[in-house]
Parts: structure tokens; sequence; C-alpha cells
């Protein structure tokens, strides 16, 4: 089977995304990767999958650097990587400042920054079991771990949109985790990414480049699209640098209206402002067959994974769920 994978970003409960995660991987997924914001604990949900699976490979897109120490962060990755039998990726990213301060009462600075310093600190203990660190966003006197890790090199994957954060992903990471991306992202993407790895001596091919790609399935391609409107109009409109992205695809006038309409709490406008274009440019809708042309498309482009990302809530959905990977698997 051709590559793919399955991103979780709340909708279904922790019982429910794992015997999601145990169809997908019946189905001949690649991987697993959940995130956290309002949709419960990533860490806890994981390890449920972890003793459940045997194959998959598990990862969180994103963990954010600002709500948990990194310390706690090394710990919680090595848990899962322990009960997976080493089959686990960790995903980190700075989230969004409307995010970090007004949810969690926590400061917001210099995020590349604290991406870069919480990466060397994860690798250095579990690396070598303890740590202490001195740098300008985490200062840690010292903190050891009373265990031995399955691994004492664990994945390091960090989300990244722009050319600086892009850099530092050539320069440090093994893998990038994009979203909401175009045919065109990963050609611009790889040339971010090689300016990094110039600069630790890297090869940049050895970064892998990943996608969560808003999904939605249905009877029809109208049906689909019309599936997608709520799920970009709230990450469109409450996300500043997803207001970016979007605008830095072509869709600037687009992009403005829909935060015009978010910030009114006119969400009927918001959803109508997201077009057939945008939904078109930045996710995979329509019939299963469409979606799984649409998928291709975006490996040919350069995204080596490329990760559906179905936008569901309330009882049906873990249906909406099962029903995307289902239609996405290779035939």
């Amino acid at each position: 089977m051709k590559r793919i994978a399955v991103g979780f970003s709340g909708g279904p409960n922790a019982s429910q995304i794992v015997e999601c995660v145990k169809m997908a991987e019946e189905l001949g997924y690649e991987s697993a990767w959940v995130a956290e914001g309002h949709g419960g604990d990533q860490f806890s949900v994981l390890s449920g999958c972890a003793v459940t699976t045997s194959k998959i490979k598990l990862g969180t897109a994103i963990s954010s650097v600002f709500v948990r120490s990194a310390p706690t962060i090394a710990m919680a990755a090595a848990t899962v990587d322990q009960l997976s039998g080493g089959r686990f990726i960790l995903g980190l990213g700075s989230s969004h400042r409307v995010q970090v301060v007004p949810e969690h009462g926590i400061d917001f600075g210099k995020p590349m920054l604290r991406v870069r310093e919480t990466v060397h600190v994860i690798r250095k203990l579990l690396e070598k079991g303890s740590v202490n660190f001195n740098g300008e966003t985490i200062k840690i006197e010292n903190f050891d771990l009373w265990f031995e890790p399955n691994r004492k090199k664990i994945p390091i994957y960090l989300a990244g949109l722009f050319p600086k954060m892009t850099a530092i992903c050539g320069e440090i990471a093994d893998g990038i985790i994009l979203t909401r991306s175009t045919l065109k992202t990963a050609t611009d993407i790889r040339e971010n990414l090689a300016v990094g790895a110039a600069v630790a001596g890297r090869n940049p091919a050895d970064v892998e480049i990943t996608s969560l790609l808003p999904t939605a399935v249905a009877e029809t391609r109208a049906e689909a699209m019309d599936l997608m409107r709520p799920g970009l109009a709230m990450y469109i409109g409450f996300f500043p640098r997803y207001n970016k992205l979007i605008a830095s695809h072509g869709f600037e006038q687009e992009a403005a209206d829909i935060a015009a309409a978010f910030k009114k709490g006119d969400m009927e406008a918001a959803n109508k402002g997201v077009t057939d274009a945008i939904v078109d440019a930045t996710g995979v809708a329509g019939t299963p067959s469409q979606c799984r042309d649409k998928i291709e498309a975006y490996r040919d482009s350069g995204i080596e994974l490329p990760i559906i990302s179905p936008f569901a809530r309330g009882p049906g959905a873990q249906k909406i769920f099962m029903d995307a990977i289902k239609a996405c698997a290779e035939d």
C-alpha cells in the first residue's frame, strides 16, 4: 500500500480514536497522529493505541512546547515509545498565542527558540538520562530519568509553515509536519529545508515532508465541499497563522473576509467565505475515488506522507473518521 496516515484533532473520544487507529492499521495505514488542543490528552490516547496495535506508527501532531515542560514531554514520549515497542514519533510545535495565553494562562514568547531549546533538552535527556540546561526560554537545574527509555533516540518532527521555522526543521528535525498544503507547497518547503540543512551540514532529503490534509468524503463532491467549510472557517478565522497561510496560497481577500466575519461571530458568513477554490487547493474533498486521486496528486507533488485529517464534532464523529479512513485506503 502506498504511504498514507490519519490525524485526529478532536471529535471522537479516546476509546473511539483507538478503534479508528486499529481499523487504520488493518487497512495498511502507516501511521496515526493525535493532536491535543481540546480533544483529550494525546499521550494517553496514544498509549491506548499502542497497547491495542502492533504495526502502525503513532505520533503527536503536534504537542505544544509551551503547555508542557520539556522533561514532561520527554517522559511522555518515552512512555508511549516503550508501550508501542518503538513505534512512536514525537511531533512538536509552538502552538499559537491565541491558545497558549488565554486558554492555558502561560506566557508565549520566542516560539521558534522555545522549539529549538525543547528539542535539545528532550534529545539530551533521552540520550543521557539526565539534563541540565541554561537557555533563554528553558532553564533546568537538573532532571534525571528514573527509568531506561526503550530508545535513546526518538524521531522528532516539527511543525513548520513559513521560511524561518522551515529552515529550523531542516537544521534539527527528522521530519516536518505541514498543514493545509497545496500541490505547490512541497517544492517551496524543500528549498527552505535546504537552507537549514546547509547550516547543520545535513542532507535536506533526510527531513521527511508530511502534511495534515483536511479531508471530507461524501457521495458527491459538492456535499464534501460543504462538509469542509466549517472546519476551514474556524481555523482561518481564529488562528492568525493559518489566516496568513491561506492568504499566502493566493486567497488574501477571502482570508480577510473570513476573519472579519469570524470576529463578528457571524459563522454563517465565515462558512460561506470558504470558497470551493480554497477547499480544493488546501485539502481532500469528494467521493472516495476523487479523494484517493487527490491524495495521489499530493504524493506526486512531493508530500512524502499525506495525513488525512477529517473534521468532525458530535455523536457521529467516529463514523465520519472511520468512513474517511476506509474511503482513502487503496483499493
